[in-house]
């Protein structure tokens, strides 16, 4: 009886480990710009009731996402606002600057993590809340524009492709 319950305590704790272990889901954000793939990838986290980017410190940059760090792959050379970002792959996180100002930080991917551009990022509110952080890309021919949204936020950047 003990070796039994043994056994099914033991099946039991193995089959829930993949369910506790579970990350949050990936998200793609892809457009074909000037003729060129650029393809963010990002962790979607859930709100699950909280106000994440109203609890966010001002001065401190957060990742985007969750778990991996949110990256950015563009066979184009881009412009955001006045910044110049050529093709290759970066990691993106977001910094509050103000109340209701955030900025897109561009990092390359070197051994330093250069900063490459900070992005100021327009704010709006949304008309209703979006429960999982999404990240999408728009636009057609060489024209662009980046959207976060989250909760009622949403923040945004025009760019422009070569």
């Amino acid at each position: 009886m003990v070796k039994s319950a043994l056994v099914c305590s033991i099946v039991l704790a193995v089959s829930a480990g993949p369910v506790l272990a579970q990350a949050n889901p990936r998200g793609q954000a892809k457009a074909t710009l000037a003729g060129k793939s650029v393809v963010i990838e990002y962790g979607r986290p859930s709100l699950k009731g909280r106000d994440m980017l109203g609890q966010a410190e001002v001065g401190k940059a957060w990742r985007m996402g969750a778990d991996s760090a949110t990256t950015l792959k563009t066979e184009a050379d881009l412009t955001l606002g006045t910044a110049s970002v050529p093709k290759g792959t970066y990691t993106l996180k977001a910094t509050k600057v103000a109340e209701d100002k955030w900025n897109l930080n561009i990092i390359a991917q070197d051994e330093a993590k250069t900063a490459v551009a900070d992005v100021p990022l327009t704010t709006s509110k949304l008309p209703a809340s979006v429960e999982l952080f999404t990240l999408e890309l728009k636009g057609e021919k060489e024209k662009g524009e980046f959207e976060m949204k989250w909760g009622t936020t949403s923040l945004k950047a025009p760019f422009t492709a070569k």
